[in-house]
């Protein structure tokens, strides 16, 4: 039987678990990372890409804990898409280079203001000349805001991270077991000692927090997201907001394997939907971006919807966290980084819980299974 001796396994192959991997590989820490299907396909492929600066959260008009948390997530991102940061994004695929907030109509002069504020210098311009397509129409009336936060392709970022020969495909708690200190393969002649281990498998770290007597509880925040592939011609990487302190639709566009566009939406139709059965938030979304955008013809478009759930360290009154949640318990660190962007600040917490690195790297042996990254969730429903 094989045994690897490493610095660290990591359970749960998202974008977390994936940058975490690369940025330890890069110091010198043996590392295998174990992921139970496709990298990404629970809940990366699901989000929208978008690498939040913070600004959605100040809708209140001030800068709130989590406004702040997130603030440099977009700089550390940028960086790794030039091949300078933490880890090397270069063969990534970015949508946009940047993501804008529109209003139907004239903001309030308070929010107009902190907008223009220092505070928020060097998040938010409004662009004159330079407005996307979809914008320059002449219905469009309203106020639109360039936002500093950049817009990914995710299946591309999960190919960038892939380390080859060093993920295996493996469910923990059902064909890979933990007994003893040891993990130990059940279908292949392999055991793991790990000096540390760290669950980063979203939703599935509620189970292997059980399965390791570990009390460190978790809450589930649903979605009920809207997808329309079409072939109108404009994309959109934006938040439509209002009175309300959350933006009323949040919309990016994706490429779809047949060659149409997606367009994927959030945002309070996405938590609002919850309440409604998938044909009715079809047609609320189509009332919704009618009411919105209403020059904007989609067609015939194609529309699916996808309940979600956003997993999360459970918070008093399931509120959404501000930051990105680490926590060591003995030799096991439990991690949700709570929002894609988080996934570099999580890191960073990781790190300052590691002991230097001591063993030598690893390759796993041949014949064992390694994840595929998953299909992206518009080519999987439309």
């Amino acid at each position: 039987m094989t045994t690897l001796d490493l610095d660290v396994l990591i359970i749960g192959g998202g974008i977390a678990g994936l940058w975490l991997q690369n940025r330890l590989h890069n110091q010198g820490y043996a590392t295998l990372l174990v992921e139970a299907d496709t990298l990404g396909g629970k809940q990366s492929v699901c989000s929208q890409g978008i690498i939040h600066g913070g600004t959605k959260y100040a809708l209140n008009g001030m800068l709130t804990q989590a406004a702040n948390a997130i603030a440099a997530m977009p700089g550390r991102w940028q960086a790794a898409l030039r091949g300078e940061g933490d880890v090397d994004l270069r063969a990534a695929r970015q949508l946009s280079d940047a993501h804008y907030m529109w209003s139907s109509g004239s903001l309030g002069g308070k929010l107009t203001s902190f907008f223009a504020s220092k505070a928020l210098r060097g998040r938010v311009d409004t662009p004159e000349a330079d407005k996307p397509a979809i914008f320059q129409d002449p219905a469009f009336r309203g106020s639109l805001y360039r936002l500093n936060e950049i817009v990914l392709d995710v299946p591309s970022v999960l190919r960038a991270l892939r380390l080859p020969g060093r993920q295996l495909r493996a469910r923990a708690g059902d064909n890979l077991i933990f007994s003893d200190g040891v993990w130990t393969l059940t279908d292949g002649d392999l055991q793991i000692r790990a000096r540390r281990t760290v669950l980063t498998a979203g939703e599935g770290t509620e189970a292997l927090t059980r399965q390791l007597g570990l009390d460190i509880p978790m809450q589930r925040r649903p979605l009920q997201m809207v997808m329309a592939k079409h072939r109108y011609p404009h994309p959109i990487y934006a938040h439509c907001i209002g009175a309300s302190s959350k933006p009323l639709a949040t919309i990016t566009t994706h490429p779809h394997q047949d060659g149409s566009q997606v367009w994927y939406i959030g945002g309070e139709v996405a938590e609002s939907g919850v309440e409604r059965s998938s044909t009715e938030q079809i047609a609320h979304a189509k009332e919704v971006v009618g009411k919105l955008l209403p020059w904007v013809d989609l067609g015939e478009a194609e529309w699916a919807t996808l309940s979600i759930n956003r997993a999360e360290p459970r918070q008093s009154g399931l509120v959404r966290p501000d930051t990105a949640y680490a926590q060591a318990v003995g030799d096991t660190i439990v991690c949700w980084p709570t929002k894609l962007a988080l996934s570099a600040d999580l890191s960073d917490q990781v790190l300052a819980m590691l002991p230097a690195p001591g063993g030598d790297a690893i390759t796993l042996p041949a014949g064992l299974p390694e994840p595929d990254v998953s299909l992206p969730i518009w080519d999987q429903l439309l």
